[in-house]
Parts: structure tokens; C-alpha cells; sequence
């Protein structure tokens, strides 16, 4: 039996060249805290988180890295359940603060990631054949449009259009940031740009109230729109959801922000939502995240998880009949920790990815872009 011996996080850091933002958020640079756990008999692990704020989630990390200690690597529910059960807070049990729960389900599914890791490892199998896939291309889209300061507004358009000249079948604008009249345009241009035949999809990131986006939908459902992605303020729940559903023909994706199944599985069932993104290495993991899949493969629902097409492609490559896609991002300058932390990956190419046969994630992370990357907290 490998019993966990360490536990480690490392805060990397990497500027954009230009600011960007959605209709939510600005980011000057990206980040990701990259999570390695080690056994007693040498295996290292390494799983990723990518909420924020990493300093807080660094230290959580840290803490249950304590609480795991000397439990069996390859028992990763155990250890899933055992953390997830101190985010109950009783004192007499020592449970944690109810106000970081979000970076607390960050850490957990760092930790939960690198498990995994092990596993694949310790089997000498990548994560897909434990899953009992095949070692098929698994579909994925570009994302762009982000806002940039004294660009033109349909710039988006050029973007993306280079986006499906570099191979890319599927394609996804950032919208909601603009008025109303300036997203109708964008994405007008957009469609313009890569033709009739590639998918365009729009990431709204919340932007919108039901009556807003009762009449964004119906703007936009002239150019063939595949999906509206997170279209609804924070506080609109899966009924809110429910209601654009049954308003726009246009399907609905949500669920990366989401942090356990239970919610996932409200978004599914009561707020008709078509395309579930559930985010490993958002919040609570690779386990919690083939629990999502289970339900949205039993009720019909697409599974296309939230970035990291490196990781992701490994579920979604075991669920033949519902598994959809993951999401890339098309140019190199938007994530360059994506683009330098890898000596070796699963491959994007002409819109699929395409899966090796190197044991866990199947990935040879670059040290040296790591240690030069690394945050001072």
C-alpha cells in the first residue's frame, strides 16, 4: 500500500501582454497553483487548481496536507470525504470556515487531482484507460473575444476567424461586456468571419437578468448560436435557468463555477441546462467531477468540462454517447503557463486532442518554466 508522505503546492504566476477582461472580470496575468503529492514509495502526483485567491487556496492546501498524511494514495474517496466532511463546521470536530469554502473545494480538488495522478501511475495506465476509454481524438473549441483596451469592437471577429484558419471546427466569444447593441454587432461579425459552417458559442460570464436576456437570446438566435454559456447573474438559480430554458431554442451550458454535484444536478434537472461544465481543477476535483458525469450521461446532458483540455479529455473521453468537448483556448498569448509549464501533453490539433499513452495525466510538467514562474507567497 502507498501511504501519502508529502504534501506541496507551488503558486505560479505569468503576466499577459495586454489586460483583458470579460463581462465580469479584468486579469493583467494568469495563474494556477500546481498541487504534488508524494507517497512513501517515491511516486509523485500532481494535480491543478485554478481558483482564486491562490494565496488563500495555497494555504488550505497546506493545512490538509496534514489531515492526509499517512492515508492510503489510492484511496481517493476516502480522502475526498474526509475533507469535504470539515467543510461542516463543529467544533468539537475541528470544521473549517464556512466563509472559504470556495477555496477550500479548490484545495480539496488539487489534492484530489494529484491522486489520481498517482493512481494512473501506480497502475502505469493514463487516467482514460482506468476509466475504461479508448485512446480516441476527443473534440474541442477555441475560446477568444476577451475585451481589450483601444481595440475595435469587432475585433473579435478577425480573432476568431484565425482561430478556424489554425484548424478549429468550433469557436467561443466572450459577450456581456459591451451594450447591448455592441454584442448584437460582434457577433454578427463573428458569425460573418468564420462562415456558416463552424459552431460559434457565447460565454456571457453572468452578464445578464432574465429580462435582459430573454431579448440577448432572441437578438442573437439569427446567427446560429450553439449555446448561451453562464447567461445568468451569480444569485439566479437552476429555476431562473429553467425559465430561459423553455424561452430560447438556443441550448444552455453552465456548471463551471459550480462546486459540488448537488448543484450540478439541479442545473441538469430543473434548470434545462444541455451542456454541463463542470471544473476539476476549479473546485473539488476529478472524483466529484466523474460524479457529474455520471448524471449528465444518465440524463442526457453533453459533458464538456471548463479548460485544461489536457486533463479534461480523459473524462471526456470515457463517456462515448455524452461526452462532448473541451475547451482550448486559441491563442497562445491568452494562458502562457498553459503554453510553458509542459515538456509533454495531450496534443491539440485541427480541433481534437489527442491523448498519449504516458501513465496518470500523461503529462511532463517543465520545471524550470515552473521555478521561474513561481509566486512569492
Amino acid at each position: 500500500m502507498s501511504k501519502i508522505a508529502a504534501v506541496k503546492a507551488y503558486p505560479i504566476v505569468a503576466k499577459l501582454k495586454n489586460v483583458q477582461w470579460t463581462a465580469q472580470e479584468s486579469r493583467a496575468e494568469v495563474d494556477l497553483l500546481l498541487v504534488e503529492v508524494v507517497t512513501d514509495d517515491g511516486i509523485k502526483g500532481y494535480g491543478q487548481v485554478t481558483s482564486t485567491p491562490m494565496p488563500d487556496i495555497k494555504k488550505w492546501v497546506e493545512r490538509f496536507g496534514e489531515e492526509v498524511i499517512g492515508m492510503d494514495a489510492l484511496a481517493r474517496v476516502a480522502v475526498w470525504e474526509k475533507l469535504l466532511s470539515m467543510t461542516s463546521p463543529r467544533p468539537n470536530l475541528g470544521g473549517l470556515s464556512r466563509g472559504a469554502r470556495p477555496q477550500i473545494m479548490g484545495a480539496i480538488g488539487g489534492i484530489d487531482m494529484a491522486l489520481w495522478d498517482i493512481a494512473g501511475k501506480k497502475a502505469n495506465l493514463p487516467i482514460f484507460r482506468l476509466l475504461g476509454a479508448e485512446n480516441k481524438p476527443v473534440f474541442t473549441y477555441a475560446t477568444g473575444g476577451y475585451y481589450v483596451k483601444g481595440t475595435k469592437i469587432t475585433s473579435c471577429a478577425d480573432e476568431l476567424a484565425g482561430f478556424v484558419k489554425n484548424g478549429f471546427k468550433a469557436v467561443k466569444l466572450k459577450v456581456g461586456g459591451a451594450t447591448m447593441v455592441e454584442e448584437v454587432e460582434r457577433v454578427k461579425a463573428t458569425r460573418a468571419a468564420i462562415g456558416p459552417d463552424i459552431k460559434l458559442k457565447l460565454d456571457l460570464n453572468a452578464a445578464y437578468d432574465l429580462p435582459a436576456c430573454y431579448e440577448f437570446a432572441k437578438a442573437v438566435a439569427p446567427y446560429d448560436i450553439f449555446w448561451l454559456e453562464e447567461p445568468l447573474h451569480w444569485y439566479l438559480q437552476p429555476v431562473d435557468f429553467g425559465k430561459l430554458a423553455a424561452a430560447t431554442a438556443i441550448p444552455l451550458a453552465h456548471g463551471e463555477r459550480e462546486m459540488t454535484r448537488f448543484t450540478a444536478r439541479d442545473y441538469m434537472t430543473l434548470g434545462g441546462v444541455r451542456y454541463m461544465m463542470f471544473d476539476a481543477t476549479r473546485y473539488a476535483g476529478f472524483t466529484e467531477s466523474l460524479r457529474v458525469a455520471h448524471m449528465a450521461d444518465q440524463a442526457g446532458v453533453m459533458i464538456t468540462p471548463h479548460h485544461s483540455p489536457e486533463l479534461h479529455c480523459h473524462l471526456v473521453a470515457a463517456f462515448p454517447r455524452t461526452g462532448y468537448a473541451v475547451e482550448s483556448h486559441g491563442s497562445h498569448d491568452r494562458d502562457p503557463i498553459w503554453q510553458g509549464m509542459y515538456l509533454d501533453r495531450a496534443e491539440v490539433k485541427d480541433s481534437y486532442v489527442y491523448m498519449n499513452e504516458k501513465p496518470g495525466w500523461g503529462i511532463e510538467l517543465d520545471w524550470k518554466f515552473i521555478n521561474s514562474h513561481l509566486a512569492g507567497y
